[in-house]
């Protein structure tokens, strides 16, 4: 039994259902906030180790509003977008207690590393929540790895190599932080590519930390997924199959006896054909020519007139 499976016997019960519902909230309030006072946030809400130790210690959980993007609202919403896709979809398979773990021991890595940061160089960096949210996509991928993305709603990418590609960017914000062209530049840009740089190691350590406490659930989500997969795919190639020696036993016009129209030019056969129950007024089609024709009575007609689903809305009233 892993820590957390331990913790969740003793605290389960005050875990938050769909954290992620409030999670999304509190950020579009961030950029609602950011669109219409900018600097609020900064005064009075950001992560500030200086602040908090001066007494706004509200600060440990405003911090989490800061929008994904300060400049671009479209970008703050496609992300905030993602957030929510892949954070309801982790609270799925992982239970609502850990996903919640996950979340608060998140929160609580960036506000020690705040502090530490604040000790150390008696600077208060502002990490923002942005890398955190970012690191779902490597817990999803220990989960599912061979689940399938839509890069750019586009292209098709397997959860793994996304998790790749997210950590070369995780790695890049951290060697950022100390280039003299990004970090070292001085002013703001130390600021932010340095808070960035703190923001990515620290969400990189706290999904090594989940993963190492839940490595054997892990394997076990990624085994029954790749086994539903096989069963599936399994089960599409038997119907298949199915589907295939069905249609040779029955003939070139399946179990059906051909009508006129279907057979162009074949004989009729000898049999008795069955009796056609509907029979569109404009085209002359009945069920047994389409068995997935569907056939209406129109109400604005003078008398008994039924059509298919091509002419019920495209004919002429009859008067």
């Amino acid at each position: 039994m892993s820590f957390f499976d331990k913790l969740e016997k003793k605290l389960g019960r005050f875990a938050i259902p769909h954290l992620m519902y409030y999670l999304i909230a509190l950020n579009a309030f961030g950029v609602i906030l950011n669109l219409m006072r900018p600097e609020l946030f900064e005064q009075y809400l950001s992560l500030n180790a200086e602040a908090i130790l001066h007494g706004q210690v509200w600060r440990i959980i405003t911090f989490i509003i800061q929008p994904p993007s300060s400049s671009s609202l479209f970008w703050s919403v496609l992300m905030l977008y993602i957030y929510y896709l892949i954070g309801s979809q982790l609270e799925r398979v992982m239970g609502t207690f850990k996903f919640n773990s996950y979340i608060f021991l998140g929160i609580i890595l960036h506000v020690i590393a705040a502090l530490v940061a604040y000790a150390i160089t008696g600077v208060s960096y502002p990490i923002g929540t942005s890398y955190l949210y970012l690191s779902f996509f490597f817990i999803y991928a220990m989960a599912f790895p061979n689940a399938q993305f839509l890069l750019f709603f586009l292209l098709p990418i397997r959860g793994k190599w996304i998790a790749i590609l997210d950590a070369f960017y995780f790695v890049w914000a951290i060697l950022q932080a100390f280039l003299p062209q990004y970090g070292g530049a001085g002013g703001y840009y130390t600021l932010y590519y340095r808070a960035a740089g703190i923001a990515a190691f620290v969400s990189m350590l706290n999904a090594l930390i989940y993963y190492l406490s839940l490595k054997d659930d892990f394997k076990m989500t990624a085994a029954r997924y790749k086994r539903r997969q096989q069963e599936q795919l399994k089960a599409l190639a038997e119907q298949i199959r199915k589907r295939e020696n069905a249609q040779n036993q029955a003939g070139p016009y399946g179990s059906q006896v051909p009508t006129a129209s279907q057979a162009h030019g074949y004989p009729a056969p000898t049999d008795p054909q069955p009796v056609a129950r509907h029979r569109c007024a404009v085209c002359g089609r009945t069920e047994l020519d389409d068995p997935n024709l569907e056939f209406r009575y129109c109400s604005k007609c003078n008398g008994n007139y039924e059509y298919c689903s091509d002419h019920l809305f495209n004919h002429e009233h009859k008067k």
